[in-house]
Order: C-alpha cells, then structure tokens, then sequence
C-alpha cells in the first residue's frame, strides 16, 4: 500500500479522463472491496454533506422506477440547474481538505438504495447548524445540510481510479495533519455516490435496473471514474432495450464530460432503432414523433426499407416541416443535420431537379448536394464503388453507399431531338438475381419520357415452351388513365468477353396505363447457364442491362 501511495500521488502532467487506464494498470481490476470503509486500511476521512434540494427538483417518489421517470427527473433537475453551470473539469487551484467546507457541487439524480456500508457515521444536521456553510462557489440552490456521513477512505485507492480525487489528494495534502476531505452533494446523489465508491474498491455493482445504472454512470462522469462509466455501460447494453431507453442513450455524449467511456453505448442504441424502424412505412406516424437523434440513428443505416432514395427525401421534408415549422430553424436542420443521410446520388433526376427549387433548403446547400450527386451519377460503375469503399475521399462516405432499395436506381440519358428518346442503364448484382429464383421479380425507379412516367422489371420465370426457368426482362408504364403511348423499345445487355452491350430484343408497344411488354427469356438460356460461375453476362458480379425507348411519330 506505501508503495501504491507514493507513486499515485507522485504529480503527474497530461493526465486525462481515461487516466485509470493508465494509472495502476496492474492493479486497477483487483478487488479492494474488503478495505472499503475500514479504518485498518485507510488513511482519510470523507465527510459527505447531503444536501436538501428545492420541491420542483425532487423525485416524485423515493427512487425511479422507469427510464422514462429517470429522464423526466433529469429534465426538472437541468431545468433547475440551467442558470448555474459548474466546470468539472478542473479542479480550484486551492482545495480545502477540512470538515467546514464541500470540495464539489454538482446535481446529479440517482436511486435510493437500501444497502449502506458498515461503521458507516451518520449526522442529522438541522438547517440552522448549515446555515453557516458558504454555498457560492458550489451555486447550490439549497444550503441545508439535511444528514452527513463519514467515510474512511483510502487516497491511494481512489486516485488510481479517479484523476478527480488524484487532483483533490495532491492539490490538498500539504500539511499532513489534514485527514478529512469533505464533499457536497444532493440527496438525490447520495445512493448513485455510494455505489460508485464501493466501486472503485470492488470493481462491482450492487444494483441492476436501468435507472439505477443511469445514476451511477453520471456520478462517474462527474468523479472522472471512466471504468465506472464502461462497466456501466456495458451493463445498460445487456439490459433489454426499448425506444425511450435508446433515445435517451443517444442524450448521453451531450450530457457527460468523458463521452467516449458511453460510445458503445450509444452505438448500441443507434443500431437498436435502425433495426426498429427498418421499414420505415410501417411505422411511419411513430417516426414522425420520433426526436432529431433518434431519426438520424435510422436514417444512417444501409438497411433502411425503402421503396427509393425519393422516398427518404420525402420523408425527411414531411419530418422537418412537422417539427420545425419555423423556416431558419428548418433550414438549418435540414443543412447542418439532416442532408448528410439523405443517400443524393440515388435520387432521380427529376426529384433531384425538385430539391433545386425547394425552399426548405439553403440554395446554396441545394446547389452543391445536386452537383455532388451529378457527379458521382456521371462515374463510370468501377470509379462509384471506388468512391463508395474509400473512407479517405470524402467525410460522408456514405453519400455514395446504395441502399437495398425496393425499386433499384437507374442511370437515364435523355434526348430530344430528333425524336424524344432515353437510354436507360439498370445494372443487377449476381446475389439480387440469386435472389429472384424461382419467381421473384424488382423493379426499378421511374423514369420518364414524353411526360410518362415507366419502369423496368426484371423476373425468373418459367419458359412457356421448353418449361425451364430463365431470365425475362419487361417494360412497363406507370397508371396515367386512359393515355396510349406508341414506343420503339430495344433491349441490350453487357456480355463477355468484349463487354460491350449486346442487343437481345427489339420490339415496338403502344402502352396504357398499367401495360407492360418485355421478353420472357431475355438470354435464350436456362436460369442455370445464365447464374454460372461463367456465365457470359455477370461482369465483376454485376449483371448491366440497358433499355433504349423511342416516342414513335
């Protein structure tokens, strides 16, 4: 123990808030639990002054049973606290080490647990004895000592696990007959406070619900005790998670001083609610209601359900306008915030078109986002996955990822004259086409031409003559009532080993509303030889189809 005492409180600089990685490494995870609170094995006393708190930041009972009560009484308690900010990351040059005056103030809510340690001594101060204490410099907004206790401690033991007491012992012990080190701290603090400093002994927690751990986990930030932080961290993690506990994880890294020691957590959280709300049309109102965090958890997932990239614009403007129907606020969600999700370069040109005339956004915002997204649709296929795969080109690397989308994204040229044309690329991956056996079928994004709007669907299907499955490719126009629509059509497909496009099939429709045409067996092949390892039409396991439509005069 001299040992340990003598190289904790030898001063050290540069320490930070992951210091008890540092500090005593060989030691950090043994268990001092059978010191804790015994004279024979310490050398101090900590005097805890627990204070009275004001009616509107009280619990409404003793302890919480739920995590939404844990973040209702969070929010009283920020609410009452707001005009009064205490930095916890310093410490005063000067530290009293004696019983008439707290060394730290801070109002953080916890549980009452019923367990104490032994030879604890308790006090029962009256609000008169306190009245004397000089609550400045803590900014309390009660000065009634309600009840001390008195603690023996070990320095050696808790500066190894906290640089807080490691300031507050080597700033303080400049004469040595000072033993007694006093804290301040509210009642709501007192079980969160205990629970940590048996912690910082044993390395274990006696309490388990959710709150609970909430309560502690803030008494570590606020005593820089970081393996506190993860152990609790890792416990809330395994605890069942539901969508108020998620989002108020997402709270923590604003609300703590050591936001790294709660990432995990945090990380755990983002990934329960884009699992959640995966299909986002299915629970459409409850997102709507969602808060910014817990919407920008679902939208930057690559598994989000969605029928397009539109579909996720849409959603974010209908989201936005709800909740801030103030133009400036909207604006600067939708610039700083939100846009980052919103996956550009897989939206159609003509909503790309609708985001440039869209007065919710900066329009220089909106100019630079369609530029980007023009750009990368520009790209030759091999220099998107480039730009998609390296982290090191962009910031928002995900701008570029594709999600698995309902319809699949197009590439669309248009032409005007000397008939109104388009040329339309779809390109499939050899798992999305695995996937179609034995009678699927997806579908691609609108296009449009002539004002219509119309699509590519890709089918396995069974060969009507030789009763084999192959590969069909169709065109077909999107329900505008009665309309009809003379159309020249020409399929085409990259194929080895030129890989050049290959035309498979012409023809000539005159569509309605609803109307597709196509070709069963685009290949003239079993499904077999068209999935083969050497199959000619899988380029880097990619399968390019192209479809070039022709307005008939």
């Amino acid at each position: 123990m001299k040992d340990l005492n003598s190289d904790i409180l030898d001063p050290t600089p540069g320490m930070d808030s992951d210091y008890s990685r540092a500090s005593c490494a060989s030691s950090s995870d043994a268990d001092f639990g059978f010191a804790f609170n015994d004279s024979n094995f310490s050398d101090r006393l900590l005097r805890i002054e627990i204070m009275g708190e004001p009616a509107e930041s009280r619990p409404d009972s003793a302890g919480c049973t739920s995590i939404l009560d844990w973040a209702r009484r969070k929010r009283r308690r920020e609410d009452c606290k707001k005009e009064n900010v205490v930095d916890l990351n310093g410490c005063p040059e000067e530290q009293v080490l004696n019983g008439s005056q707290p060394d730290m103030d801070d109002a953080i809510p916890c549980d009452n647990l019923d367990d104490e340690p032994a030879q604890m001594i308790e006090e029962l101060h009256s609000g008169d004895e306190a009245a004397n204490v000089d609550e400045s410099s803590w900014g309390m907004d009660c000065s009634t000592v309600i009840k001390v206790k008195t603690l023996h401690i070990s320095s050696p033991i808790l500066a190894a696990k906290s640089p807080f007491f490691y300031k507050l012992f080597s700033n303080g012990m400049r004469e040595s007959e000072q033993r007694n080190v006093t804290l301040r701290i509210n009642a709501s603090e007192e079980a969160a406070l205990m629970e940590l400093l048996n912690f910082m002994y044993s390395n274990t927690l006696s309490c388990s619900t959710a709150s609970a751990l909430l309560d502690v986990l803030m008494a570590a930030d606020k005593f820089e005790v970081a393996s506190c932080m993860r152990y609790c961290s890792r416990l809330l993690r395994n605890l069942p998670m539901t969508p108020d506990s998620a989002l108020l994880y997402l709270e923590l890294p604003s609300s703590v001083l050591m936001a790294e020691a709660v990432q995990p957590l945090t990380d755990a959280a983002k990934q329960y609610l884009a699992l959640r709300y995966k299909d986002i049309t299915k629970f459409q109102e409850e997102v709507m209601d969602l808060p910014l965090a817990g919407v920008e958890a679902i939208l930057s997932s690559d598994d989000l359900q969605v029928a397009s990239e539109d579909a996720v614009y849409d959603f974010i403007l209908k989201w936005a306008r709800t909740q801030y129907p103030k133009l400036e606020e909207r604006r600067e969600v939708l610039g700083a915030r939100l846009a980052r999700y919103i996956r550009f370069p897989f939206m159609t040109c003509r909503k790309l078109k609708k985001v440039l005339t869209c007065n919710d956004f900066d329009h220089d915002v909106a100019c630079k986002l369609v530029l980007e997204a023009l750009f990368f649709k520009a790209e030759a296929p091999h220099r998107q996955r480039i730009l998609a795969a390296d982290e090191s080109a962009s910031t928002n690397r995900r701008f570029f990822i594709e999600r698995a989308y309902k319809y699949r994204p197009v590439k669309v040229v248009e032409f005007d004259r000397p008939r109104q044309q388009c040329v339309v690329y779809l390109d499939l991956k050899r798992e999305e086409c695995t996937n179609l056996f034995p009678s699927g079928r997806v579908y691609s994004q609108a296009f449009h031409l002539g004002g219509q709007g119309f699509f590519l669907s890709a089918h396995c299907n069974m060969d009507q003559q030789s009763s084999f499955h192959c590969f069909g490719l169709f065109l077909g126009m999107q329900e505008k009532g009665s309309v009809s629509f003379a159309v020249d059509y020409e399929f085409a497909a990259r194929s080895k080993p030129t890989e050049e496009f290959v035309s498979k099939y012409k023809g000539n429709y005159t569509f309605t509303g609803g109307k597709a045409v196509g070709y069963r067996n685009l290949f003239a092949i079993p499904w077999t030889s068209f999935m083969a390892e050497d199959s000619l039409y899988f380029i880097n396991g990619v399968l390019h189809l192209r479809a070039e439509l022709t307005i008939r005069p």
